[in-house]
């Protein structure tokens, strides 16, 4: 089977929903910009880019109507560049890129973006399917048949979180205190400027550029988060030990090895394993767990051979979890913090973390990166890859 290289990896920096820096951004515009720098980063014809494909989980609104081609209808690439949207809730734009990569892979295209745009500012979480309730029609998408089967009304993030929470016996404290320390190494990538290479800065309509995160919280203490209600009561799950709700965008430039040679492209890292597992879709965030055994079976390889690791951080209890029952090391999870302080805006997610995987791997002259994210209804995507 042929490989599949990653030549560039870029994002937007992270604008907190509703009150940061990209409010004003539409998203498919938010998007292009990725694009935009994907292809004038990397050199390649614009032209030359065989397909887009658009992770995006809130698909209304603004992120309706074939949005993945709406991001290359605002972007500098010819309108002969198709474009397709899809959906696998969280994992989206991982989903995107093992595609993007299986593409390569069969030798069916040489050049494929895979990348992510969600804006949870100008279209709210989980807006396009409680349009029934305002309108009367309809019941939601789980049928009868689903509540029937798993003995419930509809599947729920928060309650997935805090049974898992319950599960491994994490304490509010030690939650908290996960959350801190994702701010604390968030900090300070950003001031030793380790996102640089893999941060786009957006031109916003009013005029300014914004080129860093805007989530991180500084300074944080035990006490200040203790002020935070929880999400469910008695529960041990709060928005301060969450990901934050957050606009932003990313892409990955997937290549075959005659794109290599014939654009006279360097990658920056090798595609080593793709695997997408799915379980119990009422815990429904627990998946990350058998997903990585499975890969690192498949791989051939084991936890030892991995210098770094990108576990989504949706809640503080799914790394905790992951890294409980997987036994790695807690100081290859997360180096430049994750999503409770550089936020987790949906569909853009897997392909921002393979931003910082990539570089973070540079960076450091490590060799192999593990991703992985728990994803709605139980699934879970990893990708493994190679650092060159």
């Amino acid at each position: 089977m042929a490989d599949a290289y990653i030549v560039e990896a870029l994002r937007t920096p992270g604008g907190r929903a509703r009150k940061g820096g990209l409010v004003d951004v539409h998203p498919a515009d938010l998007g292009a910009t990725v694009l935009n720098a994907l292809a004038e980063r990397s050199g390649i014809d614009p032209a030359s880019v065989e397909d887009v494909i658009v992770g995006c989980v809130t698909q209304g609104g603004e992120q309706a109507f074939a949005f993945g081609r709406n991001l290359v209808l605002a972007s500098k690439l010819p309108d002969s560049v198709p474009a397709v949207t899809i959906d696998r809730q969280c994992g989206s734009s991982q989903q995107a890129l093992h595609f993007a990569a299986q593409a390569i892979m069969s030798g069916t295209q040489d050049i494929v973006i895979a990348a992510g745009s969600e804006s949870m500012t100008r279209v709210p979480m989980n807006s396009n399917w409680q349009l029934h309730r305002a309108s009367g029609v309809g019941t939601g998408p789980w049928s009868q048949a689903i509540q029937n089967r798993y003995g419930v009304a509809e599947f729920s993030q928060f309650h997935g979180a805090q049974a898992i929470a319950n599960k491994y016996g994490f304490s509010r404290e030690e939650m908290d205190a996960f959350a801190i320390d994702s701010h604390r190494k968030a900090a300070a990538a950003i001031d030793s400027g380790a996102f640089r290479d893999e941060i786009v800065a957006v031109h916003t309509p009013d005029g300014h550029v914004f080129d860093t995160d805007d989530g991180v919280r500084r300074g944080g203490t035990m006490e200040q988060m203790a002020q935070v209600k929880t999400l469910e009561e008695g529960g041990t799950i709060t928005a301060a030990n969450a990901s934050q709700m957050t606009d932003g965008a990313s892409g990955v430039l997937v290549v075959s090895e005659a794109a290599l040679k014939r654009y006279n492209l360097t990658p920056l890292a090798r595609i080593a394993n793709l695997t997408v597992t799915a379980g119990d879709p009422v815990i429904m965030l627990e998946e990350p767990i058998p997903a990585t055994r499975k890969a690192l079976e498949r791989s051939g390889m084991k936890l030892d051979d991995i210098d770094l690791f990108e576990v989504n951080e949706a809640f503080a209890a799914i790394p905790m979890a992951w890294l409980k029952a997987i036994g790695a090391d807690p100081a290859k999870l997360n180096v430049n913090g994750g999503a409770i302080a550089l936020g987790h805006p949906l569909g853009a997610s897997g392909t921002k973390l393979m931003a910082t995987l990539v570089h973070a791997l540079k960076a450091r002259g490590k060799r192999y990166g593990l991703q992985t994210m728990c994803e709605g209804g139980g699934i879970a995507n990893v990708t493994i890859i190679e650092a060159l």
